[in-house]
């Protein structure tokens, strides 16, 4: 997962052959390492035509997903290993390095009181299961900790980390994303450090999920603090242009955060590999 990337709702959420086609082309043009594909709907994903795409114009991948209300692991643990399953399955398939995200619950699952002990066992006893399951297909997992006001349940570096350590498996690591950080944790560079040796993802997000360098997210010591981790992963831009109503609604996304992806990708992403450049990461 090293190297420089971009989530492909830049171009489209939809992941079938045209929606895969367009945002391939387009990351490639862009010399991404990788892209980040969402699997909104796995089992409806060509994954050969997906993984001839990435093939073709010398791309690597990871996907990622929320899991839908039918099966929020802290609720339907058996629902959510059925899932995620089919994803991992789809993620080899497709050629993916990684199935990340909120792969532990739901964006909008809150309950409206703290989490419980029986949540966390369930989600517990759901990523044990995928762990095995993905260990098989050489497929690394990621715990993304999200804003409390997407999810109730894992919000920090150090609530994944645990989780992780619960589970015990080799194959899961810790998301980040310095939008939710910039909520969530009391500094950029306390999650970083916090999540240490296991963080091998990182959204580059603005404060606002719109362009990079144009928000208040504090870029250098974001970065600072990878270089002092001595990270190594993959650095993923993540803004949000194209939503679809279901997916806003979720990310409580309802204005636009940026111009267009002329706007993001022109100003954002040469404003981000500078960094990375400037801190010894790319």
């Amino acid at each position: 997962m090293q190297g420089f990337g971009v989530h492909t709702s830049m171009w489209t959420m939809n992941w079938d052959r045209a929606g895969a086609e367009k945002a391939i082309k387009a990351a490639a043009l862009y010399k991404m390492d990788f892209v980040e594909i969402a699997l909104l709907n796995a089992p409806a994903v060509d994954a050969p035509h997906s993984r001839k795409l990435l093939q073709e114009n010398n791309l690597r991948a990871v996907c990622s997903l929320g899991l839908p209300e039918q099966a929020w692991a802290s609720v339907r643990p058996d629902a959510a290993i059925d899932y995620l399953n089919i994803a991992i399955k789809k993620t080899a398939e497709i050629g993916a390095e990684a199935l990340s995200g909120v792969i532990y619950g739901g964006i909008g699952e809150r309950t409206g009181v703290p989490p419980t002990q029986q949540e966390y066992d369930n989600i517990a006893r759901v990523l044990d299961a995928a762990a095995k399951l993905a260990k098989q297909y050489n497929i690394e997992l990621g715990i993304e900790a999200v804003n409390r006001y997407e999810n109730h349940l894992i919000n920090t570096a150090r609530q994944a980390v645990d989780m992780i350590e619960r589970v015990g498996a080799g194959n899961i690591f810790v998301h980040l994303d310095t939008y939710h950080m910039n909520i969530e944790e009391k500094g950029a560079a306390t999650g970083i450090i916090e999540a240490g040796k296991h963080l091998k993802y990182i959204h580059l997000s603005e404060s606002d999920r719109g362009t990079p360098g144009y928000g208040n997210c504090p870029w250098n010591e974001v970065y600072a603090a990878l270089a002092a981790i001595n990270f190594k992963g993959g650095l993923a831009m993540e803004s949000f242009i194209n939503m679809p109503p279901e997916v806003a609604y979720g990310l409580a996304v309802w204005r636009p955060v940026a111009k267009d992806e002329a706007e993001v990708m022109g100003n954002g992403l040469p404003f981000l590999r500078h960094k990375a450049e400037q801190y010894g990461l790319i």
